[in-house]
């Protein structure tokens, strides 16, 4: 019997080719779509699982809070926090801390030098908690001491033009001296699912040795200091510990190291809170100061898995659509079938064999075309994805689940209307559309559109929200700026003679409108902060708020188009501005002044320092949108290195040849730092990588499945969509011819 099903099936599947293919191939198009997204949400729900203990660990995060608002959240926190939590908390079986380090490094050997960013600091527990994988060197001896480095796989052959270095040494260049690191181990790169970015790692212990040689701080603060929060800080906690109880520990914790001594030492009016994130959590579901990274969005990924399935369930309805407008042509097979013995169980079965056989050549057809269309997937997202998804088992078994039930959902009603019909109603030609099934249909095309328009609607959004983040005034010029990572090599006592040649060089260049010196440029987080407070004239104490830092010369404002709110900007002529400080407009109203114009002259404390305020910038956006105008005191550097921004003219000039002729000024003047640059437009838009993301995969999927829609329709006549053909004379010769039959049919039906 089946065998006969099969043949049929066969059999129709050639009788109409083309319906037959449009059934495939919408069908294939749905399913693969449906996979790329989902093979696209797996690698983002995929984040930091590979590490054998992911369950166990989680990060640490501060938060502070000012005048009882919450003031800021941060991934890092105080270096004090690892040991003593793993002292006083039975909870924490281990606990490690890193801290980014930004270097220079070079093989002197051959003279190959490279500007680092991807590294950290990193306690020796570090390699054991996160299972790094080491191809050369003793995990229990590689990170312990000062001086040693542990690099990546990639990071050596970018050396050493090998992997086999284990105790060969670098040289890091600061504005110091010359230090070298020796080689303790290497390891296997880094897997890129993880909310680090892993180059290299140096011994925790050479921050400490550097801190008290630079600066000669003997208080041992990479381990006791209660108010450095550069530190991410991860826990491993024992695997029967109850999280809800751990989490009570807290404020009690925090009070006695934080909280209760800063109020004892008096004037704050800060009081901090910590909690823990899983390490799985951290690259979806934390966007707070800091972060190691440009997380994802959690909630993006949940709207693309659902419309994973919401663009599969309008395959399926689009194959009961054109299903259920063949039934008038199918209505005679099946009343003639029905004369001749055939039961309505019967009929079922044929017609799911059919949904099943179109189902599965589409299922088939679909997985090369998730092959073929993945590397385009990569190229438009920007990262490499891989079909991961096909070595899974537990995908797999989901996969047939999903396959199964749709072939039941998209062939049971359709089976059910065909082998529904009257044999004797059909013969006749006098085959009727019912009420119920012109709702059905309608409801489901009506469903098929609505739901088009839905995805359209929401891609229009998304694109028009993404838009308006970049496009909008931010407060700040950032268009047409090349910026140049700072020289890190250069004395302080040589730098004027360094710089002031190299801005000369520069400001003869054709096209190049400035250029100014800074510690950060817009899109960069700022890791300077210090408690600030209003020194009052009435001698009344005045509340310490945690103000960002920035420092920058005299031509910071003007390039980047910043408007004063009141009093002037700094001045190489006023040797007192060394002495001053520039507010923005949301931190002169969190120190407390009335207006802009109150705040002039007026002067405040920052650490150690007595400074006065000789103006109050308009507020700008310093990061995205999507955070707060953070409260920023600008400092008189004249000497600010972390970054140069060039500015460039708007139209005209050879943008290839103004780099080269910067690169050639920067190798004259700075040969012992490697040129490095970026655009800030587009550095700045990192931030806005994850709605970027979603926006390009959401509008990507929602325009296919859009534009194939009609595609599907174009093969269905509206006459057999929405209501029964007028009785041609064929159907009359039709009717006679089954005569004959009427007898057994009146039986049958």
């Amino acid at each position: 019997m089946w065998k006969n099903y099969l043949k049929m099936a066969w059999r129709q599947a050639f009788k109409r080719k083309g319906y037959s293919l449009l059934n495939i191939f919408g069908l294939a198009i749905g399913i693969t779509s449906c996979l790329l997204i989902l093979q696209y949400v797996a690698q983002e729900w995929s984040y930091d699982n590979f590490h054998p203990k992911a369950d166990n660990i989680y990060r640490l995060r501060l938060d502070s809070y000012q005048n009882g608002k919450l003031a800021w959240q941060s991934a890092t926190v105080f270096p004090a926090f690892a040991p003593t939590m793993k002292a006083e908390l039975a909870e924490v079986v281990n606990a490690c801390r890193l801290h980014d380090v930004e270097m220079v490094i070079t093989n002197p050997e051959n003279n190959v030098k490279f500007s680092e960013r991807k590294g950290y600091y990193a306690d020796p527990p570090f390699l054991q908690m996160f299972g790094l994988k080491l191809l050369s060197g003793d995990p229990s001896t590689a990170l312990d001491g000062p001086d040693k480095i542990l690099l990546s796989e990639s990071m050596a052959r970018k050396y050493f033009g090998r992997a086999d270095v284990l105790g060969r040494n670098l040289v890091v260049k600061d504005s110091d001296q010359f230090r070298t690191y020796q080689v303790s181990g290497v390891f296997e790169d880094y897997p890129a699912n993880s909310h680090l970015i892993l180059d290299y790692l140096v011994s925790y212990r050479t921050l400490g040795n550097h801190i008290q040689q630079a600066w000669g701080d003997t208080t041992n603060a990479t381990e006791t200091n209660w108010g450095w929060y550069d530190f991410y800080t991860y826990l491993e906690l024992h695997p029967d510990a109850d999280v809800r109880q751990f989490r009570k520990k807290f404020p009690a914790f925090v009070d006695k190291h934080i909280n209760i001594p800063r109020q004892e030492r008096g004037g704050s009016n800060t009081v901090n809170a910590i909690d823990i994130i899983p390490l799985a959590d951290i690259h979806l579901h934390s966007n707070v100061n800091q972060e190691a990274e440009v997380n994802g969005s959690g909630w993006a990924v949940s709207v693309l898995f659902l419309s994973a399935f919401f663009i599969l369930i309008i395959a399926w309805v689009n194959y009961i659509n054109l299903a259920t407008a063949r039934a008038l042509e199918r209505a005679r097979e099946v009343g003639l079938r029905k004369v001749l013995g055939a039961g309505r169980r019967q009929l079922i079965g044929q017609f799911l064999l059919e949904s099943f056989m179109l189902n599965l050549t589409a299922f088939i057809l679909a997985l090369g075309l998730v092959q073929a269309a993945l590397p385009l997937f990569s190229s438009m997202l920007g990262r490499q994805l891989s079909f991961s998804l096909a070595n899974n088992a537990q995908f797999w078994l989901f996969a047939i689940g999903v396959f199964m039930g749709g072939t039941l959902l998209a062939g049971l009603y359709p089976a059910f209307i065909l082998s529904g019909f009257r044999p004797l109603t059909v013969l006749r030609g006098q085959l009727k559309n019912t009420a119920e099934g012109m709702v059905m249909r309608k409801g489901l095309i009506v469903f098929q559109f609505t739901a088009s328009i839905a995805l359209i609607v929401g891609t229009v959004v998304v694109f028009q929200q993404v838009q308006y983040m970049r496009q909008q005034n931010i407060g700040v010029d950032i268009r047409q700026t090349l910026v140049l990572e700072g020289p890190s090599t250069v004395q302080d006592s040589l730098y004027d003679s360094q710089f002031e040649p190299f801005r000369n060089d520069i400001l003869k260049l054709p096209g190049v409108r400035s250029i100014t010196g800074s510690a950060y440029v817009p899109g960069d987080e700022i890791y300077w902060t210090a408690g600030v407070r209003w020194m009052r004239r009435d001698g009344e104490e005045a509340a310490s708020s945690t103000i960002y830092t920035q420092g920058i010369d005299t031509d910071f404002l003007n390039a980047y188009g910043l408007s004063l709110a009141a009093g002037r900007n700094f001045s190489r002529d006023r040797g007192e501005d060394e002495r001053g400080c520039l507010l923005n407009e949301t931190a002169a109203s969190l120190l407390g002044f009335p207006s802009p114009e109150a705040a002039l002259g007026e002067r405040v404390r920052r650490g150690n320092d007595t400074l006065s305020i000789v103006g109050v910038t308009k507020d700008f956006h310093h990061l995205g949108l999507q955070k707060p105008i953070e409260p920023i005191i600008f400092l008189y550097r004249p000497d600010a290195r972390g970054y140069y921004s060039v500015k460039i003219e708007q139209a005209g000039g050879n943008l290839p040849a103004t780099i080269a002729a910067v690169q050639k000024s920067w190798n004259t003047h700075f040969p012992d730092d490697p040129f490095s640059h970026f655009f800030l437009n587009d550095f700045f838009d990192r931030q806005y990588e994850a709605d970027l993301l979603f926006g390009k995969v959401f509008g990507f999927f929602a325009v296919l499945v859009s534009w194939w829609q009609p595609w599907y329709f174009s093969g269905c006549r509206p006459t057999t969509l929405f209501s029964a053909p007028r009785r041609s004379a064929s159907a009359k010769s039709s009717a006679l011819r089954y005569r004959a039959l009427s007898g057994c049919c009146r039986r049958i039906s």
